[in-house]
């Protein structure tokens, strides 16, 4: 092992024991929704890597800390940028750019989202529209602002963020989990699109992962009840997420694509 996968392997180790993937070192990478939480997870995993990252989302303060805090021994500096997902102009036009300012792009992962609970009597028209908006749309249109630069590369990889909340129907959640419910089909179509040209597209579920928003939503006791519920006890965090994703990025999932792939800890 190289002295840069011995430092990856110590980056990566903590709370958990992430495999190292040597052709992934150099790989460029996007990632929407990368400041806090799980999207964080998934930057420092792929700045762990080796990986050219960047990462775009709307939480300035957060970003910029984890990108100065993740520079040091980093072989690639992960880079920051301030995106609004809900302007397609921007989004379309921003990810291009930072197709060029990278060269290319290997891998897209659709991240970002936003689950904030609502009631059915609640939900107007617009909201309706802001919450697709936020959880759906601009999913596609990333990877359509891929696509080119993927076929160019001769493939590559997009994965999409879905949720466990549909498949159990969670309360409060009827427009996000709608939304994350049609992610499972514009994975299933994309794949099949693309499949051609080489790029595969998965969609990775995660169960109740422990983050601070998510603890905003959940007492002690209800995460109890979670845990109970799962198969496998503890709470799985953004670095269990991190490591499906990075697999799937890998060449050994090379014949994946097309699926929801689940880290849930058995929680159905």
């Amino acid at each position: 092992m190289t002295d840069n996968q011995n430092n990856m392997h110590k980056q990566t180790s903590l709370g958990g024991l992430s495999a190292v993937y040597p052709e992934l070192q150099d790989r460029r990478v996007i990632i929407t929704g990368g400041a806090s939480g799980i999207g964080a997870g998934l930057v420092e995993a792929f700045v762990a890597q080796g990986a050219q990252v960047m990462f775009i989302d709307i939480q300035d303060d957060e970003g910029e800390a984890l990108a100065a805090r993740l520079m040091n021994g980093a072989r690639h500096a992960p880079v920051y940028r301030h995106l609004d997902l809900t302007d397609i102009d921007a989004v379309s036009t921003g990810i291009a750019g930072m197709v060029g300012e990278l060269g290319g792009v290997d891998i897209l992962i659709n991240n970002a989202a936003n689950d904030d609970r609502h009631a059915i009597e609640d939900v107007t028209s617009a909201f309706w529209d802001e919450r697709m908006n936020v959880n759906l749309r601009h999913q596609f249109f990333a990877a359509q602002a891929v696509v080119p630069a993927m076929r160019n590369a001769g493939g590559g990889v997009i994965i999409n963020f879905g949720s466990i909340s549909w498949h159990l129907a969670l309360p409060d959640l009827v427009l996000y989990q709608t939304a994350k419910a049609a992610i499972s089909g514009l994975t299933r179509s994309l794949a099949r699109d693309l499949g051609g040209d080489n790029i595969r597209v998965n969609t990775i579920v995660p169960g109740n992962v422990k983050t601070p928003r998510q603890e905003k939503w959940y007492t002690p006791e209800g995460e109890a009840e979670i845990v109970a519920a799962q198969c496998l006890p503890g709470r799985i965090t953004p670095r269990d997420v991190a490591a499906l994703a990075l697999f799937l990025s890998s060449d050994g999932a090379r014949m994946c694509t097309g699926h929801d792939w689940w880290v849930d800890a058995g929680w159905r």
